[in-house]
């Protein structure tokens, strides 16, 4: 029925906000914001009509969630950094129908999700962020996913992204893109030395990690990556535990697929952070309910949480 038409990887870091206000960061950011103009505009051509993200800022400590509310607007400041992101405006349309066809097809698959569509919960920056550069005209309805999971299992996320795309492609009468919307490496710069880390990676041990990784996905080779992830996500400082990016991956095909991603904004640092926009093109992928390489992702890993 529905399509799933664009994946993508995608920054949200706050700094992208201050490099549109007036003062020392203005326009520090304006590549990243271009390559969020630039996968706006390729889901327009697509016909999408709703964006659904994989949130590294929403933080939950039991189940999957899912913000379907119809409708979002208010000023945003971040409790993490306020003196990036401070009374940020945001406004655009939820999908209620899309975000329960999701929860419940998770949890037909087995992966116990929660949908909200009835809820004052506001989404997080990992959402709002790109929004303000991807949806600045409402165009796009929004559905928000918890990405920031505590107590959870990578293959437990990938098999959250396999069931994601069976019920928008099974279920749902429309077109989506999914974005996980997080960074590669995500260790940041200590107190004190913020500043000086603004466009610098924290170690050139993070930095050398990151840039093998972007050229794995550059090449296809996801057979290799699906395997590093449980450990990329810790030893490598993952934002969300790369939540997100099992999630995406989950929905692709995990091992099973092997197309080569596109980088739209190349590679670059934040704060200590590894940051970049990339697409990652939709393949046909077999419609079983949760194929074999979905289902034994990252088996025999403990909880991310508890290994930090």
């Amino acid at each position: 029925m529905g399509k799933l038409a664009l994946a993508a990887k995608i920054t949200h870091v706050p700094s992208l906000y201050l490099s549109e206000l007036d003062g020392p960061r203005k326009g520090t950011r304006q590549d990243a914001i271009d390559g969020h103009v630039e996968i706006g505009r390729r889901c327009r051509e697509l016909g999408v009509d709703t964006i659904v993200v994989f949130d590294t800022h929403w933080l939950v400590n039991a189940n999957y969630h899912i913000n379907c509310a119809p409708h979002f607007k208010g000023l945003y400041t971040s409790n993490e950094l306020p003196h990036f992101i401070s009374n940020m405006g945001f406004e655009f349309p939820g999908n209620p129908e899309l975000g329960r066809l999701l929860a419940e097809t998770c949890n037909e698959l087995g992966v116990e999700t929660l949908a909200h569509d009835a809820t004052t919960l506001g989404p997080e920056y990992g959402t709002l962020v790109p929004m303000r550069y991807m949806n600045a005209d409402q165009h796009f309805k929004v559905v928000s996913v918890s990405a920031l999971c505590l107590a959870h299992y990578l293959n437990d996320s990938a098999r959250l992204g396999w069931a994601i795309r069976r019920a928008i492609e099974d279920r749902y009468d429309g077109t989506v893109a999914v974005f996980a919307s997080g960074s590669l490496s995500h260790r940041f710069a200590q107190n004190g030395l913020a500043p000086e880390y603004a466009f610098k990676v924290w170690s050139p041990f993070l930095e050398t990690l990151d840039r093998e990784v972007i050229r794995m996905w550059q090449r296809g080779d996801w057979k290799t990556f699906c395997g590093m992830l449980p450990e990329y996500a810790v030893k490598g400082h993952g934002e969300g535990f790369m939540h997100d990016t099992a999630m995406l991956l989950g929905a692709l095909g995990w091992t099973d697929y092997d197309a080569p991603a596109e980088v739209i904004t190349p590679y670059f640092a934040a704060s200590g952070t590894g940051q970049m926009n990339a697409v990652l093109p939709v393949t046909p992928q077999t419609g079983a309910a949760i194929p074999k390489a979905v289902a034994s992702a990252a088996d025999g890993y403990t909880a991310i949480s508890s290994r930090l």
